[in-house]
C-alpha cells in the first residue's frame, strides 16, 4: 500500500495538514514528519520526495528551524514552500531578506517555461503569506516565477530536481495549485500513483489480523464516522471477538444514543453493548469551564467505563479507538502547537489492562475514513453523520455543564439538524451544531423582560476540515432556525451566526 511516500517536514505553517492532503489526493502516499527528522531516519524512510513546509520564522534568525544542507545532496527531489523555500535559498547560500510588509493574498503571476509548471497557463492567480523574500537565488538555481511585487515567486535547480515556491499551490486560492504538485509528484519525483482505499483495507486487515492474532479487542462507540469506520474495519479482521461499548456519558445530542444503538446493533449485528455513565461524567464535570480540563476529564471518566466493561466481559487485549490524522497533529504531533487536546490520542494509561491501541485510522483524513467505509459497505446514514466530538455537548457549552444547559442546547441543536435536512442542504454543509455561549442578555418576549442565553449557529463548507468557510445558508432557512429556537427553546432570546473561517478560527468553538 506504502510502495512509496512523500515526505512532508513541517516548519510550522498553518497549511501543513493541507499539503500532506492535496499529494494524496492525487495518488501518492504522504507523511507529515518534523523538521527535526534526522537524515538517517530519512534514508531509512526512503521518500520519493521531500517537501518543505511553510512556518512563522525567519530563516537568518537564531531561533529560526532549519535542517541540514546535506538533505540537499541525498539526490531526493526537494519541494520548498514559503518558508521552505527561503531555507533552500539560505542553504544554497542565495540572499533572503525581511520585507517592510507582509505581502498576503492573491497576487497575479508569470510563470517561465519549466518541468514544474508544464502544462500551466503562463499567468495566472497564487496566493502568497510571507513577510521575508528570495532577493538573490543560490548558484546553479533560475528563476522560474515571478509577480509584480516578488521577482523571485519560484526557483529551481533543474539537475538537482530542487525547487521553491513562495507562493502556496495547496491552498485553494492558486490557480492550479493541484496541477503543480502533480507535476512534481509524477513528472520530476516519478511517483507511480499506489495509494487507493481498497489497498489501504486490506493492508489494514492483515496488520490487525497479526497484531490481535486469538486476543479479543474492545472498542469505543460513539456512532460518528471515525468510530464506525474503526470499528467495522477491525470487526472486518477479527468478527465476534470484537466487543463494542458505547459509553452514554450524558452529553449527547438528542436521541443520539437509541438512534445509534439502532443502527449498530439491530443494523449491522455488532455486539454493542451501551453503558450509562452519565451521572460520574457529569458529577465530574460540575463547576468546570476551562475546554481541556472537560477534555482531561471526559478521557479519565471514559477510561473508567471501559474499565467496569472489561471486568464484566472478561480479559480484554486491545482497545480501537477511531483516532484520525487531524486528532494527531492538532495534538501537538511534530512542531505544530497542540490546537486540542484530545482524550483519544496517545498512549495507554499505566491503569489500563489492555496491551495496546489499534487505531485503523490514525494515518487517515476525514473525506478518506469516509472512502474506506464506502468500501466496506457502510450505508450513507453511518458515512455522511454530522461529525461530533467525543467529548459532546462539553465542549459546544461555554462555561460550566449542568442539566439546564443540555437541555437547552440539545432542543437548538435538534431544530438546526431538523431544519437543514428540510432545506435540502444536509450534503452542501460540512457540519453545522448549534453552541450555547455563556452569554446573557436582555430580551423582550411578548410582554415581559428577559435576560436569557444567547445561542450561536456554526455551519461549515470544507472538503477535508483542514481548512473551512462558513456555510451561506439562506437567509429564509436561517430566519426559520431562529424563530424555531427562540419560540420552542426556553432560556433563549438570542441567535447569533457564526461567519468565521478555519483559519483563523476552528470549526469547533472549544
Amino acid at each position: 500500500m506504502k510502495n512509496e511516500l512523500i515526505l512532508v517536514l513541517d516548519f510550522g505553517g498553518q497549511y501543513n495538514q493541507l499539503i500532506v492532503r492535496r499529494i494524496r489526493d492525487l495518488g501518492v502516499y504522504s507523511e507529515l514528519h518534523p523538521y527535526s527528522t534526522s537524515l538517517d531516519s530519512i534514508k531509512k524512510m526512503n521518500p520519493k520526495a521531500i517537501i518543505f513546509t511553510g512556518g512563522p520564522n525567519s530563516v537568518f534568525e537564531e531561533q529560526s528551524l532549519t535542517i541540514s544542507k546535506e538533505i540537499l545532496n541525498l539526490g531526493i527531489p526537494v519541494l520548498g514552500i514559503c518558508y521552505g523555500a527561503q531555507l533552500i535559498a539560505f542553504l544554497e547560500n542565495g540572499i533572503v531578506k525581511t520585507s517592510k510588509t507582509r505581502e498576503y493574498g492573491g497576487r497575479n503571476i508569470t510563470y517561465m517555461k519549466s518541468l514544474i509548471f508544464d502544462s500551466i497557463p503562463s499567468s495566472g492567480v497564487c496566493w502568497m503569506s510571507h513577510t521575508d523574500y528570495v532577493d538573490q537565488i543560490p548558484a546553479g538555481y533560475q528563476i522560474l516565477a515571478s509577480t509584480d511585487s516578488c521577482k523571485v515567486a519560484a526557483f529551481g535547480n533543474i539537475e538537482k530536481n530542487i525547487y521553491g515556491l513562495q507562493f502556496h499551490p495547496e491552498v485553494f486560492h492558486t490557480e492550479n495549485g493541484n496541477k503543480i504538485f502533480e507535476n512534481f509528484l509524477y513528472k520530476i519525483a516519478h511517483a507511480q500513483g499506489d495509494w487507493k482505499m481498497q489497498n489501504f483495507i486490506d493492508d489494514s486487515v492483515e496488520k490487525i489480523k497479526a497484531k490481535v492474532g486469538s486476543g479479543s479487542v474492545l472498542c469505543g462507540m460513539s456512532g460518528g464516522v471515525d468510530s464506525a469506520v474503526a470499528a467495522t474495519l477491525v470487526h472486518k479482521a477479527v468478527g465476534d471477538r470484537l466487543t463494542c461499548v458505547l459509553v452514554d456519558h450524558g452529553l449527547m445530542r438528542k436521541n443520539e444514543c437509541s438512534e445509534i444503538m439502532s443502527v449498530f446493533k439491530d443494523g449491522l449485528g455488532m455486539n454493542l453493548i451501551l453503558v450509562d455513565a452519565s451521572k460520574e461524567f457529569l458529577t465530574d464535570l460540575k463547576g468546570v469551564s476551562d475546554p481541556d480540563k472537560k477534555r482531561k476529564i471526559i478521557g479519565a471518566q471514559f477510561i473508567k467505563a471501559f474499565e467496569k466493561v472489561s471486568d464484566k466481559i472478561g480479559a480484554v487485549d486491545y482497545l480501537v479507538q477511531g483516532t484520525i490524522y487531524p486528532d494527531v497533529v492538532e495534538s501537538g504531533f511534530g512542531n505544530s502547537a497542540a490546537i486540542k487536546l484530545h482524550h483519544n490520542v496517545g498512549g495507554l494509561p499505566d491503569v489500563m489492562e489492555f496491551k495496546e491501541l489499534i487505531e485503523p485510522l490514525r494515518d487517515l483524513f476525514k473525506d478518506e475514513v469516509r472512502q474506506v467505509g464506502a468500501e466496506l459497505g457502510l450505508p450513507n446514514s453511518i458515512l455522511m453523520r454530522q461529525p461530533f466530538p467525543g467529548p459532546g455537548l462539553a465542549i459546544r457549552i461555554i462555561g460550566d455543564i449542568t442539566d439546564e444547559k443540555l437541555s437547552i442546547l440539545r432542543e437548538a441543536d435538534a431544530i438546526l439538524r431538523e431544519e437543514i435536512k428540510i432545506a435540502n442542504l444536509e450534503e452542501a454543509i460540512w457540519q453545522y451544531f448549534a453552541v450555547l455561549t455563556n452569554v446573557r442578555s436582555i430580551g423582550v418576549m411578548g410582554d415581559m423582560r428577559t435576560y436569557d442565553y444567547m445561542l450561536a449557529l456554526r455551519a461549515v463548507t470544507s472538503f477535508d476540515a483542514m481548512s473551512a468557510d462558513w456555510a451561506r445558508i439562506p437567509w429564509p432557512v436561517l430566519e426559520k432556525i431562529s424563530n424555531r429556537i427562540i419560540n420552542e427553546c426556553r432560556n433563549i432570546n438570542r441567535v447569533v451566526y457564526d461567519i468565521t473561517s478555519k483559519p483563523p478560527a476552528t470549526i469547533e468553538w472549544e
